[in-house]
């Protein structure tokens, strides 16, 4: 399996909070050669298994999120303008003059409106402008005919490579996560005699609601879970406590809502088989499907796995392909030796 081009496709799929079935139809699809059974379900939620035949077998599953932020048009103005209203965590700053996409029934090209500086007044150079008094520019002077109230919009910047091994997308937040779980399936794949069964959840709405991971997660009732998501990669103008370095390995969550015995088996992997990793403490919610699923049904054993990123929620997320291959990698071994059992 390509990594890059994993991520290339990953990151090409649109799946707005809400509007992830189109989608998840393509990321199922991925997963097919893996798994024994794959389905969507009516969430939008991707759910797949790998049977290793064993009776009574306990089941662990991998989760990752398959929604990226976005936004949805509340009107259509004349002139080709449209007001929109964000989906999930935004921040109004890194809008103006960004490009998105409005997934009319043909898509369509459009540009955040932004005054030149020109024509600001004293001061405004300094101030976020509020979302609600922004406006999608599309030039077309039939915009009201061609895009309802609803359409879902994202941003429209593409993949590139940066040096060092590092790639920059929208919505790798959570794609990165979704191509660490498909890798560790592949490397999977020759693996015969599995001790566990392997569920795979490519999860809706994590960015609003948390919907799929809860809903997901009851179906399977697993007895063990892991999350992959990303945090926070170091940046010189951003803190360094709770930021990771890019190109450090996995950031294994350590905290009241992590299963202590799965926690500890995860590093353990991770030192006898050489990934790199560091320890993040998150003493209360951890702000991803980790903290639902623990309480789903009569409870689930749950551990995270998080990739480190620079930029998170913005058109030009960063991550170091390395550390994707690292969560794949203690991903993969884990599960190679896992039996069931952990402790407490």
């Amino acid at each position: 399996m390509q990594l890059t081009e994993t991520l290339r496709t990953l990151c090409a799929l649109p799946a707005v909070s809400g509007f992830e079935g189109q989608a998840a139809q393509s990321v199922a699809e991925l997963f097919r050669p893996y798994c024994s059974t794959v389905e969507v379900d009516r969430n939008g939620n991707v759910l797949a298994c790998k049977k290793c035949g064993k009776k009574n077998a306990k089941t662990i599953l991998l989760d990752a999120h398959l929604d990226q932020i976005g936004f949805v048009v509340t009107e259509v103005l004349d002139g080709g303008f449209v007001r929109f209203a964000p989906v999930g965590g935004v921040d109004p700053r890194m809008l103006l003059a960004g490009e998105v996409t409005i997934l009319a029934d043909e898509p369509l090209y459009g540009v955040v409106s932004c005054l030149p500086p020109h024509l600001l007044k004293a001061g405004e150079q300094d101030k976020a402008v509020p979302i609600d008094q922004m406006t999608i520019d599309t030039g077309l002077l039939d915009a009201k005919s061609r895009i309802k109230v609803g359409t879902p919009v994202i941003f429209a910047q593409q993949p590139v490579k940066l040096a060092g091994g590092q790639y920059c997308s929208k919505c790798l937040d959570d794609r990165a996560g979704v191509a660490a779980i498909l890798l560790a399936m592949d490397k999977l794949k020759k693996t015969k005699k599995l001790k566990c069964n392997v569920a795979v959840l490519i999860s809706a709405q994590e960015e609003v609601t948390g919907l799929g991971a809860q809903t997901g997660a009851f179906a399977v009732q697993p007895e063990y879970a892991i999350a992959v998501d990303v945090t926070h990669g170091k940046t010189p103008d951003g803190p360094s406590d709770g930021t990771f370095e890019l190109g450090s390995g996995v950031a294994i969550g350590m905290g009241p809502n992590l299963h202590r015995g799965l926690t500890r088996r995860l590093i353990k992997t991770a030192k006898a088989n050489d990934i790199g990793y560091s320890l993040e403490v998150m003493e209360g919610n951890t702000g991803t499907n980790a903290w639902t699923m623990q309480i789903v049904a009569h409870g689930i054993a749950t551990a995270l796995l998080s990739i480190p990123e620079k930029y998170m929620h913005t058109p030009v997320e960063v991550v170091q392909l390395s550390d994707v291959e690292d969560v794949a990698d203690l991903i993969a071994a884990f599960i190679r030796d896992f039996d069931g059992e952990v402790g407490a």
